[in-house]
């Protein structure tokens, strides 16, 4: 894999050097894409993925490893299982090691199979707007036109999976099947994302075509039928109708959407009710960024107030201290969170979907809140889910004391966190930049350079956080008018310290808000930010005793060591797919997971090695270090203080 990966990452990179790159064609928020606009008004809009590129750092890097896979993917072997559904012949120009049928969720034996094509078509989207390489154009449209050969196969209603339509008849009648929807959304998601940021017009018509056959097949079904078909995982297909309505103008588009409202789900959230008991966590998510969707494009304000009491009650109270949520993909009692921290917390497609709803909520409030925890998520989970020695992927980021991550494998995974993780570690540059007409807001310390082209701004961002505490902005470009440049105050900063040009200037406001500088910026000119972190203790809601160490934003895992580790065989494994929610880590019995500490002064006990980065070193003699470097190892997250 290493191997693979290193000619691959030559390969992309000669291909900038020599100038074979494309840039996306649409200018920012994708004007000119959309038949219906939103009906309500946000305090700040988001930068397209063209418009930031990532620079050298921790959070490049993962990018590239996630790029690097994608590139590896053989075309032929993502839509082997649709041709398969309708006797489209393939051919072996690629060789038979081409037509090499994928094992896991991909297998031909599994209901889900597809659903990996749905989520790298939307990641080719992205990969190729955030970096501008023709390559995830050229895979993405490879895809789109295999997939449209099929579609037009399987007949003129505009059916498009690579199962049988019976799957759909059998969750339509509430026979056992797994989550067909599931699996369509993921296709439609992937169709729809390949024609906003790839600009691929056939994408469009295919995705169409699939949700003409879905309204004939649903629309008139009895509202018995309807409330049985949604008790089957549907992903967030509301949502996608929703963008696709937006797209089209159509409005069966739009009833589909309101077809999917899951009413067992929704209505108690209407009526104010935080109890989730012990649902599954993530149908609950693309349910709830469906709703936001539709509160943007109709101005429902109940898609607005479930939304926010949802985000609310999930940020406050469901939240480990990752920012991840859920064990055994489930929701627990939030009041006895410390009961239920064990190897199977935080599937990562809840955390994938949390931010997509954040960036939601952002532009209606533009809230420095949503940001202290889109950027807690970001770098304590989504960040730490991938391993840097591979490019695989975490299903859950397991907090049980001496418990390791176990990774995907190329061939034989592709579970839904597997997916997810494609799309995610490509658009890690969407968090970052937030704008109105006059003002720039920065949320996230990671290197970057922003090209705002309706203002004339070029900017720089240089640092080496979460290991410096300093950030550093140059404006390459000036805008020719006065700009508001707000800048992120974290929840977990001392005060800051701002220098404008060399010069300090006084310093406003508490954590958790924006210091604002206004002026009529010169080329040239810099900004520079020290944000003070400091070490510091975060206990579980009910037990003072169970707690995390922090610094600044960061989560610090104890390293314990390899003893007793083995590699997990059953998740290599295609005839097996369940086996990470009963996954034995086989934890010693002699592992340390006390820590003397005081918590209104963890720096007493725990102390930074100097020379190592973000490494400290407890008085218990375990080394800590960032989660999102604890790999291939057993470590510890919440301590027994």
């Amino acid at each position: 894999m290493k191997v693979r990966y290193y000619i691959i990452m030559s390969a992309l990179l000669m291909m900038s050097a020599t100038g074979v790159t494309a840039q996306s064609v649409y200018p920012g928020q994708h004007v000119g894409k959309f038949a219906v606009e939103n009906k309500v008004p946000v305090k700040v809009k988001s930068f397209d993925l063209k418009d930031v590129r990532l620079l050298p750092g921790r959070v490049y890097d993962n990018l590239r490893r996630d790029s690097a896979w994608m590139v590896s993917i053989p075309v032929n072997r993502l839509v082997h299982s649709f041709r398969n559904n309708a006797g489209v012949y393939a051919g072996v120009e690629g060789g038979y090691e081409s037509l090499k049928k994928f094992g896991g969720w991909e297998s031909l034996d599994c209901d889900l199979r597809g659903h990996t094509t749905g989520h790298l078509m939307s990641a080719y989207g992205l990969m190729y707007e955030a970096t501008g390489n023709e390559i995830f154009k050229l895979k993405g449209d490879s895809i789109v036109a295999a997939l449209a050969e099929v579609q037009a196969a399987l007949g003129p209603r505009g059916y498009l999976s690579a199962f049988p339509e019976e799957l759909i008849n059998r969750n339509l009648k509430g026979k056992s099947v797994w989550a067909p929807w599931y699996t369509l959304h993921k296709i439609f998601s992937g169709l729809i994302d390949q024609y906003l940021y790839a600009d691929n017009h056939q994408a469009l018509e295919v995705a169409e075509k699939m949700g003409e056959w879905a309204y004939n097949k649903l629309i008139g079904q009895s509202e018995e039928t309807r409330r049985l078909m949604l008790r089957n995982e549907f992903g967030g297909v509301n949502e996608a109708m929703y963008n696709l309505y937006s797209i089209t103008g159509n409005p069966h588009f739009k009833e589909l959407a309101s077809y999917f409202y899951h009413n067992d789900v929704i209505d108690p959230l209407k009526q104010g009710n935080r109890d989730f008991g012990t649902k599954h966590t993530n149908t609950f998510i693309p349910k709830v960024i469906g709703e936001a969707r539709n509160y943007e494009l109709t101005a429902d304000a109940e898609g607005s107030a479930v939304a926010r009491l949802f985000w609310d009650e999930m940020t406050r109270k469901h939240a480990f201290v990752t920012g991840s949520i859920s064990q055994k993909e489930h929701y627990f009692d939030p009041a006895k969170m410390s009961k239920f921290i064990n190897g199977y917390t935080g599937e990562t497609c809840c955390t994938y979907n949390m931010l997509k709803l954040g960036r939601h909520l952002f532009c209606w409030d533009a809230s420095p809140e949503i940001a202290d925890y889109y950027e807690r998520a970001l770098f304590n989970h989504i960040l730490a889910q991938q391993d840097p020695e591979s490019g695989m992927v975490c299903y859950f980021l397991p907090l049980k004391s001496g418990a390791y991550k176990v990774y995907s494998t190329p061939e034989n995974s592709f579970w839904c966190c597997v997916g997810s993780g494609f799309e995610s570690h490509a658009k890690y540059a969407e968090g970052i930049y937030y704008h109105n007409d006059d003002e720039l807001f920065v949320n996230l310390f990671i290197p970057s350079r922003l090209t705002w082209k309706e203002k004339g701004l070029v900017m720089t961002q240089q640092t080496s956080f979460p290991e410096s505490e300093v950030t550093r902005f140059t404006i390459d470009e000036a805008p020719s008018s006065a700009m508001k440049l707000s800048l992120r105050y974290p929840g977990w900063s001392g005060k800051p310290i701002v220098k404008v040009n060399g010069k300090k200037v006084a310093v406003k406001g508490k954590p958790s808000s924006y210091i604002s500088l206004e002026r009529k910026w010169k080329k040239g000119d810099t900004v520079e930010v020290t944000y003070p972190m400091s070490l510091r203790v975060e206990a579980t809601p009910d037990n003072p005793k169970k707690a995390a160490l922090l610094y600044g934003p960061v989560v610090l895992a104890g390293n314990l060591g390899t003893e007793g580790m083995v590699a997990p065989a059953p998740f290599s494994d295609p005839t097996v797919r369940n086996d990470y929610y009963t996954y034995d880590y086989k934890v010693p019995e002699n592992i340390v997971t006390t820590l003397k500490v005081d918590p209104g002064n963890p720096s007493a006990t725990v102390k930074r090695i100097d020379g190592k980065g973000l490494r400290f070193r407890a008085s218990n003699g375990v080394e800590l270090q960032p989660l999102y470097d604890a790999h291939h190892c057993r470590y510890v997250i919440y301590w027994d203080l």
